[in-house]
């Protein structure tokens, strides 16, 4: 089970009746609503969806419980993962990118919107609570990478860092795994493309600059929201938005391109923002702009809802309504050319809003274009993987 147990949870495999507690267990009670957490973004830790045996925390008595009683602290953890490859591939038609390197597996930032919670469900774990509180590690990464660069059918294609979990979330202050993998990259002259929300990646300008120089390197900032109060609610453990703008500062005056990314354009919550984040990143020295419309795949949907609820309930109807307004009667649907910006009146809108600011702020018109002509193949004889050479020493 994705959740543990305590006295006040019962193994559910019925429903919840909130008068007589969790039928079919034998347990009567009132089950206890889900809080929000200090520093975490989703409000329960709801089952994935591959779990037969689900969790239901009821009141049975044996505590008194305060409606302000704050729910108990959940402290991250960190697990190596023993992965024997480190480049995923994908042939995906709306993706720029066709192989990109992931750190981490969940992410501590807390982003209650991140379309990547879904895949900690394939772990048996929760994507609401354990994905950003369980954590797993590839400190084997930058040697894993060396020898798949060392490969004879190895061609250089840039590689995307951060398309799924944030490669500068908290735990790469000490575990490194991004920095050492960028080593790697560095050391052969191999492109790369980030993708953060942290003030981190300002850490490793010293090996982005110089990749940048010789045009290895660009960075994408998402940006998705100018209010302190909204994103520390929607984003809790990411740098707040003044950091993320002079993070742009920081690189751009390094010398490395940066985009900026409005990423997710929620409606009828951070939409309104979209002219004003495009003309501050713009100021910073941004290049280039994007935008994804709000994605909810699977589990995600219920916990959005969940944290509507809890953090924006005035606001809940109309903010689904828009985003169903947008997805063609759904909250989501997965179709190529239409999952990362709509469809409908409302999303050709934002469309034609997006396309107005980004030539008044006179963005460039193409991303930044990496080189693949200086990659230097590593030396299979100097990478050492524990197994024997392969042409002999």
């Amino acid at each position: 089970m994705a959740d543990t147990l305590k006295n006040e949870d019962v193994m559910d495999t019925g429903t919840v009746d909130t008068a007589a507690g969790v039928k079919g267990t034998g347990v009567t009670g009132t089950p206890l609503p889900d809080r929000p957490r200090a520093g975490r973004g989703a409000v329960s830790n709801r089952a994935g969806r591959f779990e037969r045996l689900r969790g239901t925390r009821i009141d049975d008595g044996w505590r008194d419980l305060q409606d302000d009683e704050p729910a108990p602290r959940l402290d991250t953890t960190v697990t190596f993962d023993n992965s024997k490859t480190v480049i995923a591939r994908n042939d995906s038609p709306d993706i720029g990118f066709d192989r990109s390197i992931n750190p981490y597996r969940g992410c501590e930032h807390g982003c209650i919107y991140c379309f990547a919670r879904p895949t900690h469900a394939w772990l048996g774990l929760s994507p609401g609570l354990d994905f950003e509180t369980k954590l797993f590690a590839k400190p084997d990464a930058a040697r894993l990478l060396e020898r798949e660069l060392a490969r004879p059918g190895y061609r250089p294609r840039t590689i995307a860092m951060g398309t799924n979990t944030d490669p500068y979330q908290p735990v790469e202050r000490r575990m490194k795994v991004t920095r050492s993998i960028l080593e790697v990259l560095a050391a052969h002259d191999h492109p790369v493309s980030i993708v953060t929300k942290s003030a981190l990646v300002t850490r490793d300008l010293d090996l982005l600059a110089p990749m940048a120089e010789k045009g290895l390197a660009s960075v994408g900032v998402s940006v998705t929201t100018l209010d302190a109060e909204l994103a520390m609610a929607m984003e809790p453990r990411a740098s707040r938005p003044e950091r993320r703008l002079e993070t742009i500062r920081m690189l751009s005056a390094a010398g490395i391109p940066v985009t900026v990314m409005i990423a997710p354009i929620i409606p009828a919550l951070n939409d309104h923002e979209l002219e004003a984040i495009m003309i501050r990143a713009r100021q910073a020295g941004a290049v280039h702009a994007s935008y994804i419309l709000l994605r909810l795949p699977l589990e995600l949907k219920d916990l959005f809802g969940e944290w509507l609820s809890a953090h924006r309930p005035d606001r809940k109807q109309r903010i689904l309504n828009r985003i169903r307004e947008m997805r063609g009667g759904e909250l989501y649907e997965s179709r190529f050319g239409s999952r990362m910006r709509g469809r409908g009146h409302d999303a050709r809108l934002l469309e034609e809003r997006f396309r107005i600011a980004f030539r008044q702020q006179g963005y460039e018109e193409e991303r930044p274009r990496l080189d693949t002509a200086r990659f230097r193949k590593p030396d299979l004889r100097e990478v050492r993987d524990g197994q024997m050479n392969l042409f002999g020493s």
